[in-house]
C-alpha cells in the first residue's frame, strides 16, 4: 500500500444543527446559527446541516443535546455546544494547509459593529413615540461608526510609494477582500436589522452610508452569506411580537 495515501488526513465528519423556520424544515431566524453555517462554508470543509424544529424537538435530539438550543455541532460524533467555543474550536482545528484561517488581521474589524445589535434591539422594543427619535439616533450613530471604518483604508491599502493617496477604501469586507470571522458575526445581524427595522419602524440604512452599502452589496453577492440567510418572513415573524406598537 502506498504510504503517502495512508497518511492523507481524513475529512472530519461534521453535522451542524440549526434552528428550523416556521415550516419546521427551512432555516429559521438565528444569527448564531447563520454565523457557524458561514464559518463552515468558508472553511471549505464537507458538512451536513440539520434544522431543528424547536416546537417539537425530535426524540434523538433530546438524547443528543438535552436542554440545548441550536446551534450545536457534532464533530466526529463529539458534541460541541457553546457557539463561541465552537467557532474557536473550528478555527483551531480546521487550519492550513487544508483549510483557511478566518481570523481577522485587525481587532477593530471585530469591535466596530459590536454595539449595533443592542442599539437595534432597544430601538425595536421601545413603545414610546417621544423616545423613538433618540433610539433611532443611537442606532444611526453605530451605523455611522461602521460606515467610517469601512470607508477608511486599511494599512495594506495605502501604498507608501504611490503618488495617489487612497482616501476611500475599496475593500469588500470588514477586514479586507475576504470574509472573516468578523463578517460571520456582523452580517447576520445587519440582515436582521435591515429587514425588521424596515418592516416595523420604516427605518432604512441611509443611502449616503456608502461604506455600509458597499459592504452589504458585496456580502449579498457571496453564496456563503446569501444562501445561509433566513427568509425575510422568518425575521418578520420573530419580531412581530418584539416590535412594540408605538403609543
Amino acid at each position: 500500500m502506498d504510504s503517502q495515501q495512508h497518511n492523507t488526513p481524513r475529512e472530519p465528519e461534521i453535522e451542524l444543527f440549526v434552528k428550523a423556520g416556521l415550516d419546521g424544515e427551512n432555516i429559521g431566524n438565528c444569527p448564531f446559527c447563520q454565523r457557524l453555517f458561514m464559518v463552515l462554508w468558508l472553511k471549505g470543509v464537507k458538512f451536513n446541516v440539520t434544522t431543528v424544529d424547536m416546537t417539537r424537538k425530535p426524540e434523538e435530539l433530546k438524547d443528543l443535546a438535552p436542554g440545548t438550543n441550536p446551534p450545536f455541532l457534532l464533530f466526529n460524533k463529539e458534541l460541541k455546544t457553546d457557539f463561541i467555543k465552537i467557532e474557536e474550536f473550528l478555527e483551531q482545528t480546521l487550519g492550513p494547509p487544508m483549510y483557511p484561517h478566518l481570523s481577522p488581521k485587525y481587532k477593530e474589524s471585530f469591535d466596530v459593529g459590536s454595539d449595533i445589535f443592542a442599539k437595534f434591539s432597544a430601538y425595536i422594543k421601545n413603545a414610546r413615540k417621544e423616545a423613538n427619535i433618540n433610539f433611532e439616533k443611537a442606532l444611526l450613530r453605530e451605523f455611522q461608526r461602521l460606515d467610517v471604518y469601512l470607508n477608511t483604508p486599511l494599512p495594506e491599502e495605502i501604498d507608501q510609494d504611490s503618488v495617489e493617496d487612497i482616501t476611500i477604501s475599496k475593500r469588500k469586507f470588514l477586514d479586507g477582500d475576504h470574509l472573516t470571522l468578523a463578517d460571520c458575526n456582523l452580517l447576520p445581524k445587519l440582515h436582521i436589522i435591515k429587514i425588521a427595522a424596515k418592516k416595523y419602524r420604516d427605518f432604512e440604512i441611509p443611502e449616503d452610508m456608502t461604506g455600509v452599502w458597499r459592504y452589504l452589496n458585496n456580502a449579498y453577492a457571496c453564496d456563503e452569506f446569501n444562501q445561509t440567510c433566513p427568509a425575510d418572513e422568518e425575521i418578520e415573524h420573530t419580531y412581530a411580537s418584539i416590535a412594540r406598537k408605538m403609543t
